[in-house]
């Protein structure tokens, strides 16, 4: 008997034989490869719940979820290498997550809350943001990694990502909920700031990527990194919105800083390939 769901190929290898019978044979699914697409799904799922959240009004709310949605984006990756389950089909739905919680649902938030102020021209920038959001989406994901580019090259990434980019966007946001007053002056302040976050991940500035941070402590920094990390958790929980603004403010300040640090070692290796 005919199943109603095709069966779930998380690697696209039986496209060939789906008219087989052996297709709907396939092996059974570990749970292991099922569970990393879940978190992505309920980060899909905050996404979408931070819209309803702005179109009431619940701003609070809207930014938590979003906040939510790019603490599972940080983490579904990691589970998936950790339990040796990454597949096609994982890395082609979080690059659509990505595209809802970092792309759709800022541009959302901010045009309910506040760019909606200066009418039309707020949902031109808020349509221009989410574009944005995609069009790095799709460069990341077609962008294929060079074997015979320098080690340093991975400390930086070509444009600012878009979860980075949806925490500095919605810097208004934080401001508004810090206790700045929502007057037409300060959305359209607001409006041309979206545009230039929507600049930032598409343009090819380069930002630090994080991905040189050694996974590994040496004994004697272990308790202080545990203190550091439980005061910033203390603070964040205590004062969200104030910190939330000061870590955009500091992701913009490090902007010059990464574009600088690129620069020097992109002297170098000229200078080395002239010497060669």
């Amino acid at each position: 008997m005919e199943t109603p769901f095709p069966p779930f190929d998380p690697d696209g290898d039986n496209k060939d034989t789906q008219n087989d019978e052996t297709a709907l044979r396939l092996r059974d699914i570990p749970l292991r490869t099922i569970f990393p697409n879940l978190l992505t799904l309920l980060a899909i799922c905050s996404g979408l719940t931070s819209i309803r959240f702005a179109i009431e009004g619940r701003i609070e709310f809207a930014v938590a979820a979003i906040i939510f949605a790019g603490f599972l984006d940080g983490i579904d990756g990691r589970v998936a290498r950790f339990l040796k389950s990454t597949t096609r089909f994982g890395a082609e739905m979080d690059s659509l997550a990505d595209f809802v919680n970092f792309g759709v649902a800022p541009a959302m938030l901010l045009y309910f809350s506040l760019l909606s102020e200066v009418r039309s021209i707020g949902w031109i920038a808020a349509i221009i943001y989410a574009s944005c959001a995609c069009l790095r989406l799709a460069r990341f994901n077609v962008m294929l990694d060079n074997p015979n580019a320098p080690e340093w090259r991975n400390r930086f990434f070509t444009g600012v990502p878009a979860p980075a980019g949806a925490v500095i966007a919605l810097l208004p946001i934080y401001l508004l909920l810090v206790g700045v007053e929502k007057t037409e002056g300060f959305a359209w302040l607001a409006t041309g700031f979206t545009l230039l976050c929507g600049f930032f991940m598409v343009s090819n500035i380069a930002s630090f990527s994080g991905k040189n941070i050694t996974t590994k402590i040496r004994p004697d920094l272990v308790l202080p990194v545990m203190i550091m990390a439980v005061l910033m958790a203390a603070f964040l929980f205590t004062y969200p919105w104030k910190v939330l603004t000061l870590i955009a403010l500091l992701y913009l300040a490090s902007l010059p800083f990464s574009i600088r640090n690129f620069n020097r070692y992109l002297a170098k290796d000229e200078v080395k390939s002239k010497e060669e």
